[in-house]
Order: structure tokens, then sequence, then C-alpha cells
């Protein structure tokens, strides 16, 4: 099959049309009020521990440096240096479907220890939500959700970006009300490796 350069052109186009508007639609119709919530759960904790995986992983991890730059004690569970979670500290805990068994498990341990627990999910009724401190639903569709009838997107796409898009939305808002200059959060980021 032979791909002519009008033909990508279009189709790039079209892409980029379902992707943002998806997510400008999703994040609108977000309850803000949830994730101001969620701002003072991670500002006032001693330690946030973010997990998730695969792509929802990958997103709540670039959420965790973004964190980091506010001057946040952060760190992804799993990782060799993290240390032990505990009372005062906070998990952020993404999973689409709510079930993922690794994300469950570590809200479990969290609760143990007395930690609360930040959930992300599509499904307000899920496991881990039953587990949470604080549910931020996205509703965006299970990767499962073949349907088309809530995204066009393949799998979990849409709800992967829009955790990225959200907690830099959540970033945003929180800088503003530490006065922290750009400068300052730049001496925090990465400079070796």
């Amino acid at each position: 099959m032979t791909v002519t350069v009008e033909q990508t052109r279009t189709r790039f186009s079209d892409g980029r049309r379902i992707v943002l508007d998806e997510n400008a639609r999703l994040l609108n119709s977000v309850a803000g009020e949830h994730w101001d919530r969620a701002g003072a759960l991670i500002t006032s904790a001693r330690t946030v521990f973010v997990i998730g995986n695969g792509r929802s992983g990958l997103a709540v991890q670039m959420a965790a440096m973004r964190l980091m730059h506010l001057g946040l004690r952060v760190h992804v569970a799993g990782e060799v240096t993290a240390p032990a979670v505990g009372a005062g500290d906070v998990l952020i805990a993404v999973s689409g479907s709510g079930t993922t068994a690794s994300v469950v498990g570590a809200a479990d341990t969290a609760k143990k220890v007395g930690a609360s627990v930040l959930a992300v999910t599509t499904a307000s009724d899920s496991p881990l939500a039953r587990r949470a401190d604080e549910v931020l639903v996205l509703p965006a569709a299970d990767k499962q959700d073949h349907s088309a009838a809530i995204t066009r997107q393949y799998a979990g796409s849409l709800f992967e970006q829009s955790v990225l898009l959200a907690f830099d939305a959540l970033f945003q808002a929180l800088w503003h009300n530490v006065d922290q200059t750009a400068e300052r959060l730049w001496e925090r980021h990465a400079n070796i490796g």
C-alpha cells in the first residue's frame, strides 16, 4: 500500500483533532475541587510515592518529576532507592481499570501502614477506588472498551494522556501557590545521568 504525502497530512491532521478534542472534553469534565483536595493532600504529605504500570506508570512518573521540581520528596514505588511508605505519606496510585493487581496491592500496603491513597482511575467503584482517601476519576474508556463510544483512540491512550495533562494542570496550580520562580524549580532539575 502506497500512501501519498497528502494522505499522510490528512491522516495526521485527523488524528491530531481526535486527540486534542477528546482531551479537551475529558479535562473540562473533571471535578476541579477533587483535584484541589488532591493537591492539598500531596503538598501536606511527608513523602509522595507514585505507582502505575505501563503507559499509566510513565505518565505518573512524569507527574512525580514535576512534584519533585516543587521541592517535594517524591519516589517511584518499586525503584531500588524508594524507601518504605509510612504514616504521613501519600501514594498516588494510577490504574485506568482500578484493578491492576500491583497497584491495588500497593494501595493495600500504604493503607496498612497509615499512608493516604490518592487513586486516579476511570472506575469510581473499582477495588483501587474503594481503598482510596481521594478518588480522581478521569472519565476515559477502559483500555478493553473497543466500542469507540467514549474515545476513538486505541486502548488506554485517552486515560494515559489525561493523567499527564491533569497532573500538569495540578502542577501549574501548585506552583503558583508556592510562589517559586522557574529558576528556583530549575535548580532541582536533573543535572547528571
